[in-house]
């Protein structure tokens, strides 16, 4: 009898597992380049900025200054002056860390130091124990940042695929990457925060010009956005997202994509590229398991931190009419066969000083910590 219970209850999972894979369409590769993998690229020579740190989510640097600012995903943000961890912290904050939430984006106001705000995403746990994830900002007064101010409020949070990512545009606008908690049909629904690119006024006013009326939304149908950056020369919006990675009967489908407003990528319904134009597609999608965090252009070619693959990949693009061809794909600090250099990469930043700025994560729980993890490391290329 316990043998036949145990059997019903694998077919019935079997049967679970085949029909969601049934729901996710899978479509092709869009790009026509295979990945290259390169563990001591020619003429990159590392430097070690900061050590011992405790995975950094975000570097900023505040401009009209010698200061930086690393957000750590414990709540807490610390400082940087000439180079130097100062050693009390900028600001601590009461937050969640379960799983991949904690303290996570970090921005200044694109009219800083004027205007003297620090943006920050983090997870919290509400009074009534719902998890959350929230956009606040707070004043900064030189040796600490005080006066919160909530920009936005209850996005969806989980143990996984909190998005976290907070930028400003081109135009002056708030954008904010949000993932879908592991709750998939959220990344569709309109009226939830969840899988989604939000867009807002510095003050978290909806703009007028959002694409969907009175709502944040400026994109939808995203997994677990966590890289923003736009194009230094098109101003176009590209985001990394993660595949499945093994969740859901799929594996890996990581994502590079170019976004526009109103956007829709298709998540749970798709995940790839199609030709019937129902849903917006990538730019780049992986076969094995990367899967893309923060990112920066840098001297033309678009540098993405990556975890499970453990390299700082660098893209090469060319624009041609009003679509983008992806011409290379290197994984730097990575031979293809298992040896990193680095491990763990969290995001690529670039500095005001010239160089790349790159962050580990190595102490998050999924990686193999090393000598000095985690650190903040830098090259410069010469143009």
């Amino acid at each position: 009898m316990k043998k036949k219970v145990i059997l019903i209850v694998l077919i019935l999972m079997l049967t679970l597992s085949l029909s969601v894979q049934a729901q996710i369409r899978v479509g092709q590769f869009p790009q026509n380049v295979e990945d290259e993998y390169v563990l001591n690229p020619d003429a990159v020579e590392i430097e070690a900025w900061l050590q011992n740190l405790d995975v950094p989510w975000e570097l900023v640097f505040l401009p009209e200054s010698n200061r930086a600012l690393i957000s750590e995903r414990d709540g807490r943000v610390l400082q940087v002056e000439n180079g130097n961890l100062k050693s009390e912290s900028y600001l601590e904050l009461d937050i969640d860390s379960r799983g991949e939430g904690g303290l996570m984006g970090m921005v200044h106001h694109p009219d800083f130091p004027e205007t003297p705000y620090i943006y920050l995403m983090y997870t919290y746990t509400s009074s009534n124990g719902q998890l959350y994830n929230r956009v606040s900002r707070f004043t900064d007064q030189g040796n600490q940042a005080v006066e919160e101010e909530i920009i936005i409020d209850q996005i969806p949070a989980g143990n996984n695929h909190n998005g976290g990512r907070i930028a400003f545009g081109p135009d002056g606008m708030l954008y904010i990457t949000t993932g879908e908690t592991f709750t998939r049909k959220i990344a569709q629904d309109l009226d939830n925060l969840g899988g989604k690119i939000l867009r807002l006024t510095p003050e978290g006013i909806i703009p007028a010009d959002n694409p969907f009326e009175n709502s944040p939304v400026y994109s939808l149908g995203h997994r677990n956005p966590q890289g923003i950056a736009w194009h230094p020369e098109t101003g176009d919006l590209f985001i990394s997202d993660h595949g499945p990675s093994g969740k859901d009967g799929l594996r890996a489908k990581d994502r590079i994509k170019v976004v526009e407003a109103g956007s829709n990528f298709g998540w749970p319904d798709k995940i790839g590229y199609f030709e019937d134009g129902e849903y917006a597609n990538p730019l780049i999608m992986w076969e094995n398991a990367v899967p893309p965090s923060g990112m920066s252009f840098y001297q033309g070619n678009l540098y993405v931190g990556t975890l499970r693959s453990e390299s700082l990949v660098r893209i090469g693009l060319n624009r041609n009419s009003d679509e983008y061809t992806v011409e290379s794909i290197e994984h730097l600090f990575n031979d293809g066969s298992g040896n990193t250099a680095y491990g763990r990469i969290r995001k690529a930043v670039v500095g005001p000083d010239g160089y790349l700025y790159f962050l580990t994560n190595n102490r998050d729980g999924r990686g193999r910590p090393r000598e000095n993890d985690d650190q903040i490391l830098r090259f410069k290329l010469e143009k």
